[in-house]
Parts: structure tokens; sequence; C-alpha cells
């Protein structure tokens, strides 16, 4: 995930370099200074000390220290904020902010992790969940709350998640607490993605699975992705694969917007058609090399259109992502499994896991060896598919299990996993 950090300006006071130790002394007395940044030399020989925004009402010099209020653009990290971690760093702000009104509770209520978009932080469902928090954030000393937070973090806004919206489009519940919009960028194996962070998701699970799809020969083909998103898989077949045309169908509107921008973020508009609505009513008909069905739990309502696009005469290839349950192996059969077996959901899809694929042969590959459940799986999507194509067409067709690839755990004992599935017609003989 990119992550970098953005300057922010800073209130200090700028005086004559004799009045300064006498100055820091006093603001440190009244803990106005903010320890977070270095003292500044000023042009003119003066010195700005930086004192806490938050904390400028309550800022009284005697009249015989003259200063004046002054904004440093770019703060130089006091040697102590640079040894502190952006957890510690945030905690002992908000410490500071909240005075003699900190507590245990609170302490525990402070995010050791979060996401990271450009310029905003994305807190967890379960930060900042405590009622203190709740009246803090909503009462007057709201803004200087996400303000402290968003300053500890290098940020600008902040948003907190929520749960996932059970409304068929995995909508996310954020709640913007700092900032104007939601609307973030993102860069992913060189693939710049843009989306509103309060309307949409990003996933980085499945990231094993995008950088396979970039890898695959798909030049000068027409690829069809039934499910496109924000444009997961879609940009890597038009960025990396280079294929020649994708037809992206999405029926969530915000969605859609996030796919247009960055498509043209990416230069590959004119290589994209956008299909508004939902992907079964799909009109399309006889264009397609390739389909995406990148659908969990599972994309067995999209196969009937996917086998209406596929090329009819040459056929195609299909990727059939499907969540496999998977019973737990017995201890003589487990050989080195999946990283994502032995550690949590959220575990498994984080940017450092490394899954590995697996081959249709049966045989370990890197570490990773075929379930027989999945086995299975395919074989029976197999058998389907094909008689869904010779229902369609008329006339016989031959499906070949190409690849399983194992994507993530989603839940203990069910796995993501992603079917290449060839299918052609049986030519006359």
């Amino acid at each position: 995930m990119e992550a970098k950090d953005v300057p922010i300006p800073v209130p200090a006071l700028a005086t004559e370099r004799r009045f300064a130790q006498c100055i820091r002394e006093h603001l440190e007395e009244e803990q106005l200074l903010d320890g977070r940044y270095q003292l500044q030399q000023m042009p003119g020989g003066r010195v700005a000390l930086p004192v806490l925004e938050e904390k400028l009402s309550q800022l009284c010099l005697p009249t015989d220290m003259p200063c004046e209020l002054v904004q440093i653009q770019d703060p130089v990290p006091s040697r102590a904020s640079r040894q502190r971690t952006p957890a510690q760093k945030l905690r002992d702000e908000l410490q500071q902010l909240l005075g003699e009104g900190w507590s245990e509770e609170l302490d525990r209520d402070v995010p050791h992790a979060w996401q990271r978009h450009g310029d905003l932080v994305l807190l967890s469902e379960d930060s900042f969940k405590a009622a203190l928090w709740e009246r803090l954030g909503k009462g007057k000393q709201g803004p200087a709350l996400w303000k402290t937070v968003a300053s500890a973090l290098g940020a600008r806004r902040v948003a907190r998640r929520g749960r996932v919206l059970p409304d068929g489009m995995r909508t996310p519940s954020v709640t913007l607490l700092l900032g104007q919009d939601g609307w973030v960028e993102h860069v992913d194996n060189g693939i710049r993605y843009t989306f509103d962070v309060t309307k949409c998701m990003f996933s980085p699970g499945n990231i094993t699975e995008k950088l396979r799809v970039a890898s695959l020969p798909c030049s000068g083909e027409v690829l069809v992705d039934l499910y496109a998103g924000i444009g997961y898989f879609t940009l890597p077949f038009l960025v990396h694969a280079a294929a020649a045309f994708v037809h992206a169908c999405e029926w969530n509107i915000h969605a859609v917007e996030a796919l247009h921008r960055t498509l043209v973020l990416n230069g590959v508009r004119d290589r994209c058609h956008i299909h508004h609505g939902d992907s079964r009513q799909l009109e399309l008909r006889d264009v397609a090399d390739r389909v995406n069905l990148g659908l969990i739990p599972s994309s067995e309502e999209g196969w009937p259109v996917a086998c209406r696009v596929l090329k009819k005469d040459t056929g195609g290839v299909l990727h059939i992502h499907h969540n496999v349950e998977t019973p737990p192996a017995p201890a003589l059969w487990q050989n080195p499994v999946l990283p994502a077996e032995q550690g949590s959901p959220e575990a498994a899809s984080s940017d450092r896991e490394a899954q590995h694929p697996v081959e249709n042969r049966g045989k370990e590959v890197l570490g990773t060896r075929i379930r027989p459940e999945w086995q299975r799986w395919a074989e029976a999507t197999a058998t389907r598919i094909q008689g869904l194509l010779a229902e369609l067409h008329g006339q016989p067709w031959h499906t070949r299990v190409l690849h399983i690839e194992a994507v993530k755990s989603y839940a203990p004992h069910v796995h993501h996993v992603v079917l290449d599935l060839e299918c052609r017609p049986v030519l006359p003989a």
C-alpha cells in the first residue's frame, strides 16, 4: 500500500534569538510547546517555536517578550518524534490533548494499525468507539481530536470503516471524520486506482490473483469482466496482460465512476467499454476470447452469460472464482499448507501473504498441494459449463481444467479459489 508523509503547516511563535529560551521555558511550563517539531531558524536571525494549534486560545505571554504568530510551512520532526512509532506518536499526542481526562479505557481504544491512501488514513471500525471518544468526536473538541489524529499520522483526512452493507454491492459503511471528500488514489502493481472510500471498497487481499492475471498472455484478445468493480482485474488485463479490449460490467454507480476515472488515469480508457447494469442482462454475444468471473462466494449466476459471450467458433478461457469448503485434513496429510490457514482471515488478506499456484496435476507445487475438494469442484464445474455450451450452441463442446489457483482463506476451512477453464467447440470430423 502506498504511504507517504504529508507536510502540514504548524503554528509557531517567532522571536529574537535572545528571547527564545525564555519563551520556550514558558511554553513548556504551560504545556503549549509542540514537542513533535524542532525549533526552526527564521530569516533575520529569528527563531520559531512550534506551539500546539488546539491550545492557541490559551496562549498568553508577557509583554516584555516580543514575538509574533507564524506558520512553519515545512516543519522538521524533533528527534524524540522521529524515534517514536506512529502508534506511539498517536497515543502520546492524544494523551497530551486530553490531559487529566486520559484513562486506561481510552488508551485501549487507540488503534495500532490503519490503512493509508495518500493523505487519508482509514481507521478500523473498532477504534475510538469508547463513549468518551464518541462524545469528543461529536462535541466542540471534535475537530481538534481528528486534527490531532491526522497530524500524528502524517495525514490531512481521517475516516473510519464500519461494517459492509448487505446491499449486494458490498458498499462500505465509512464515516468521514476529517476532510471534504473521500476520493483517494492507491497504487498497486504499477496501476493507479482511484475511488471514494465512503462509497467503494479496495481489497488488498486479492493481490496474488491480480499479479497472476497481469502475467497472462492476452495480447490481441477481447475480454469480458463480468464483475468489474473499480477495476481490480480489468486494469491488470489492460495494462500488463496487453488485452486488446475489455468489456467491463458493473452495476454499482459509484464503482462505475471510480472505474471510469481509473481507466483515464492509466491511459487505457479507449480500450474499455463500461456496461453499467446487471451483468445477467448483458446483451453481448460471441465476442470474448476470455471471461473473468471474479465474484465470491459464487459466480454461478454468471455462467450462462459467460457461455454466451465466448466466441462461438473458437471458444476461449473462463476464470471462475468460487469459495470452496475444505474440511480440516487428517494429521498425516498436513503437508505445508497455505499461509492463510495459519492465521486469521484478516492476516490472509494482507499484502504480505505469499500464496502459490496449484497445478491441476495434483502434485505439490511450491509448498502448496491441491485439495481433493477443489479438484472435485473444478471437475463438476467443467461438466456444468460443457452442458451449458452444448445446449446454447446445439453442438458438443470440450472443456479442460487448465489451472486451479488458491487465492486466500476466506473463512475457517473455506478457500477462495480460481478455476481457469478452457472451452472449445468440438469441430466436425
